[in-house]
């Protein structure tokens, strides 16, 4: 029976964009040892073409490429509705690239040249963390509620009174993790630790500048913030209390929510 289960877990896959053929293969070989399906594109344009052919559960981008670079290609995933973890590879003098990935939404960077196991370690680390939420709510879709806004964690939206906020990958992280601790401080360091991961030592101005982008567009007042708020010489907290979460599943018939007027998330 433990054998029967086991051949019926659907393999998850993965698109590595990477023009180094040998990395690329190298790559491949060992992800598929470890039991994932994946495919590679040589350049930015099969990559970016591949990428929205259908719903993948990784990409490995590499951010010098031929064609459309990886930020590029890391930009056009993330205007997407649907979320798509991205790992990204990049140089090890370009500190600059990896700022920029990790602020356009990157869920974690390898810096060349780097210990495969190390690779593949932090591509299981990834789909842990999306695993735990999907074990937390097995039922349907946590929605917290904020004031007039609703965060729906299983669609990865932001909705503010009738308008949908067009939150990145990073920023909708940092707004929930707020959110699922009220009141607690956290330093930078901590924030990186929890919303970006392990391996991003040294990058805590990023924290700043995803705060104040978040602050643009959950904030009455961003100049005045009430929600997220700067406790200085320590870090920052949520001054807000969220409703109870609401598992989307168990909603009103109707599809409207009896905590607040929005529409359930399908």
């Amino acid at each position: 029976m433990g054998e029967e289960r086991e051949t019926t877990v659907e393999k998850r896959h993965i698109l590595i964009i990477e023009d180094e053929r040998d990395i690329a293969r190298l790559l491949e070989l060992h992800l598929n040892d470890a039991n994932f399906n994946v495919t590679l594109a040589a350049d930015g344009h099969a990559g970016m073409q591949l990428a929205f052919c259908r719903r993948w559960d990784l990409v490995i981008l590499d951010i010098r490429l031929p064609g459309p670079d990886g930020l590029t290609i890391c930009r056009a995933l993330r205007r997407e509705m649907a979320y798509i973890p991205i790992l990204m590879l990049t140089s090890k003098s370009s500190e600059l690239d990896r700022i920029l990935g990790l602020e356009l939404g990157a869920d974690d960077y390898v810096t060349k040249p780097f210990s495969v196991s190390e690779l593949v370690a932090r591509v299981k680390a990834i789909f842990r963390r999306i695993e735990s939420v999907e074990k937390r709510f097995p039922g349907g879709a946590e929605c917290l509620y904020v004031d007039d806004m609703t965060i729906d964690t299983s669609g990865r939206e932001v909705r503010k009174g009738a308008n949908d906020l067009a939150l990145t990958t990073r920023e909708f992280d940092l707004l929930l993790h707020f959110a699922r601790h009220p009141g607690q401080v956290f330093s930078r360091c901590q924030l990186l630790d929890s919303v970006w991961g392990y391996g991003h030592d040294g990058y805590e101005h990023t924290v700043n500048s995803h705060i104040n982008r978040l602050r643009a567009k959950i904030e009455k007042d961003p100049a005045h913030p009430k929600l997220i708020v700067t406790c200085w010489g320590i870090g920052y907290k949520f001054d807000a209390t969220p409703a109870s979460p609401v598992v989307a599943a168990s909603l009103p018939a109707t599809g409207w929510s009896n905590v607040t007027p929005m529409r359930r998330y399908q």
